[in-house]
């Protein structure tokens, strides 16, 4: 079984979002919904919808819908984001599992501040 996932929104997402159920739709459970009211948008509904934009964008090389949660990982670790705090939003028991997005960037390497910076 699944487990819900939380991961901070910005207020003016949420704003949209907020509109967007108003002014569209009145969903009754989920933000994105299947073509039945009240089910959940599947998730081959969302690999097509990834499919399409990177068809759309020219992107040939193959992606896979689990890479996004990947990418997120790692830009919330460039931007200096605790490893515990990107332990808890995706959802790992282990520290050890979340390790792996400790891999060594070019951006993560740029931004080391040299002892003899200080001098």
């Amino acid at each position: 079984m699944e487990k819900d996932r939380v991961v901070p929104i910005p207020d003016e997402i949420i704003e949209n979002v907020h509109g967007f159920k108003k002014k569209m739709y009145r969903l009754k459970v989920w933000l994105f919904e299947g073509q039945k009211a009240g089910e959940q948008y599947s998730e081959t509904s969302i690999q097509k919808v990834l499919h399409n934009a990177l068809v759309t964008a020219g992107i040939k090389k193959p992606v896979k819908l689990h890479w996004l949660r990947h990418s997120y990982a790692t830009h919330l670790l460039e931007s200096g984001t605790d490893l515990r705090f990107i332990q808890e939003l995706l959802g790992h028991k282990s520290s050890k599992t979340t390790e792996i997005y400790t891999h060594v960037t070019e951006k993560s390497l740029q931004k080391i501040k040299s002892p003899f910076d200080d001098l």
